[in-house]
Order: structure tokens, then sequence, then C-alpha cells
């Protein structure tokens, strides 16, 4: 498997809250929920320490073990609590979470795994495409902070990593045939917003990303960005990552 990634903070920030991390036959995408202005997490971690944790276990069991990908982030999200437990509130509902997405190539077979609104796209020999995406924030009642904290980590909301290791049993995982596939991408949601906001295909998101590659994703995403600024709701702007997996 070949992997070419990129991630870049959003325009006018210095901190990227998304984060890459790659092997010999995965890749780990996440993308950190930044807080709400005045909340407070009850958390002396800031959420780059929360991916960054979290990015390295992951890599180090899945380099290590053979266990599924529920299993590995399991037991990933069990370390990073034990880390901070003594200094943090970890019951706390508002603590630093992020999303996930995992592709792992093993033997003869792909495995994914997706945990909230980080996709992952497969592109198949036979010219289809499959989206692996976890929308379950999409139909919230609300996205006030108060309804977003009491649907987080909920039954019948959305999940998220954060503090809480059976959000492990609610991530979309699965397998496909490595023979059926010619490639595969992994987003966060800073680069799907060509797709959710801009009006491309996931077909062509993908063209983009395999033909042109990952920096080309986020040269377009910042350009729609710019021509679209007004007219959406929410940030008019976003950490974008793109990685592109070739077989």
């Amino acid at each position: 498997m070949l992997i070419c990634h990129a991630s870049e903070p959003a325009p006018g920030n210095v901190r990227n809250e998304d984060l890459v991390v790659t092997g010999p036959d995965f890749a780990i995408v996440l993308d950190g929920a930044t807080p709400a202005p005045g909340v407070d997490t009850g958390c002396v971690h800031d959420v780059p320490w929360l991916t960054g944790r979290l990015g390295s276990e992951l890599a180090r069991l899945l380099l290590t073990r053979p266990d599924s990908l529920a299993d590995t982030l399991r037991g990933a999200i069990e370390v990073v609590v034990s880390e901070h437990a003594h200094t943090c509130d970890l019951a706390n509902p508002d603590s630093p979470s992020s999303t996930l997405a995992i592709l792992r190539e093993r033997h003869d077979v792909v495995d994914y795994l997706v945990l909230a609104d980080s996709p992952i796209v497969l592109g198949c020999r036979d010219g289809s495409t499959e989206v692996i995406h976890d929308n379950r924030v999409d139909h919230l009642p609300g996205y006030s902070v108060e309804i977003v904290r009491e649907q987080r980590n909920t039954v019948g909301g959305f999940w998220v990593a954060s503090t809480d290791p059976a959000a492990a049993d609610e991530a979309l995982t699965g397998s496909m045939a490595r023979e059926r596939l010619n490639h595969a991408g992994l987003f966060t949601d800073g680069a799907t917003r060509l797709v959710e906001r801009h009006g491309l295909r996931w077909t062509d998101l993908m063209r983009l990303l395999h033909e042109e590659g990952p920096t080309a994703v986020i040269e377009r995403v910042r350009r729609e960005d710019q021509r679209a600024a007004g007219r959406f709701a929410g940030k008019a702007h976003d950490d974008a990552t793109a990685v592109c997996c070739r077989f």
C-alpha cells in the first residue's frame, strides 16, 4: 500500500487539530473537536494532546498486535484514559474528543473503521465508489452546546473517541478484499466539505485525490471556501486533511 497525505490548519490558525499517522500497512486520521468558547472541559490537556496520544497509541497497537480495529481502538482509549484519569475530570461530557478513521491492509484484506464524521471512501477496480460515513451528528435535534453535550457518546446520539472505551463498539467497521480495490481516501470534514458544501460528488473527490493528490484536494477546498464566503452557517474554514492509499 502506497500512502501519501496532506494536512493543513484552517487559514489564520497556527495549530492544526487534525492528525495523520501512517505505518507500512495502515493510515489513521483524527480530527480533534474544538471546544466552544468558555466551555470547561474538566481536562488540563488540550485537543492536540488527545489526538497525539490517541494516534500514537493506535499506531503502537497496530504495529504490535493483530486485534480487530474495534478492539485496537478500545485498547488505545483505555490507555489514554489511564494517562490522565488522575489529573482530569473524565466524567465531564465536554472532555476533549476526536473523530477517527483507520484503514489497514491485512494479507489479502483491507479493514476499515470510521467513528464520527471523518469518512473513508473506497475506490473499487470496477469503477464504483463505496463511502463509509458515520453521519449520526447530522441528525441531532439541534447544535447548541447543551444539545451536543447531551447527545455526545450516548445511545441515539453520536459517538467520538474521548473517555469512554465503549465508543469503539459504535464505530462503523468492515473489510473488503484487497483485489477489489484500486485506491482509498481518508478525510476530515474540513476536506469533505467539497462534497457536503460545494457540490462535488464523492466520485469527483476521489478522482481529484487519485489523479492530483491530497494537496490538490486541500487547495480546492480553500478556493471553494473563499468563493462561498458568507453562504454557509458554521465555520467559514476548517483544518483539512486528505490521505490517499493506493493498492
